[in-house]
């Protein structure tokens, strides 16, 4: 676990090579897709306001190698601390009247056992056969004969992608930095009566240069 939540200091930086730039004003695609609270969820189909969506490569797995040359993949080391990072902010973005959702491309068993293990509070979403990422264009790259999708997080407000960053860089400030990017379009705290819980919610444009341990 300790070997997870860190990454080396020397881990190249990723670009914005412009793959995000068409999403901003894009509605989220009719897709249902499977979460790690054993739920379906179709993140077009929630009730009316603004989620954030973070899209990441994979996480690691204790006592399991990553992928060799990993680590000079840009962008691909971190999952776990950028996971962790929205893990401890979730009452921030409560407070703000807004749910986080992950994505990525592994099977739904494999992000049950890390979400229990690093006990996390939202839904994890598997894109398995990649029909969120092939909807949106999303960027991806392959690692270990696998498709994995390029990080990213998508900011939506009723349905509608508002706002992206991307690159998402150093992974462990991911949380903060989208909540600075939801400050900056305005959000700001609800009043306690109206803010619903994630745990017990019902199932139902900006371009940021701010881009990575597995």
């Amino acid at each position: 676990m300790t070997g997870l939540m860190q990454t080396p200091a020397d881990l190249p930086r990723p670009v914005d090579d412009g793959a995000c730039n068409h999403l901003p004003g894009l509605p989220l695609p009719d897709v249902t897709l499977a979460s790690t609270r054993g739920t379906q969820i179709n993140l077009r189909a929630l009730p009316p306001g603004r989620c954030v969506i973070f899209c990441y490569p994979m996480t690691g797995q204790p006592s399991v190698a990553l992928p060799e040359g990993w680590d000079a993949i840009p962008g691909a080391r971190g999952c776990t601390p950028q996971a962790c990072s929205f893990r401890d902010s979730v009452a921030d973005f409560a407070k703000l009247g807004v749910s986080v959702f992950g994505v990525s491309t592994q099977t739904a068993d494999y992000q049950r056992e890390m979400a229990e293990r690093l006990h996390l509070p939202y839904d994890v979403l598997s894109d398995a056969q990649l029909e969120f990422a092939r909807a949106l264009n999303l960027p991806v790259f392959e690692a270990a004969g696998a498709m994995l999708i390029k990080r990213l997080t998508l900011i939506s407000r009723d349905g509608v992608i508002e706002a992206v960053l991307y690159p998402v860089f150093p992974t462990d400030q991911s949380a903060a930095q989208t909540l600075a990017c939801l400050r900056a379009l305005g959000v700001r705290h609800q009043a306690a009566s109206s803010i619903l819980p994630q745990d017990v919610r019902p199932a139902s444009g900006l371009v940021s240069d701010t881009g990575s341990a597995s």
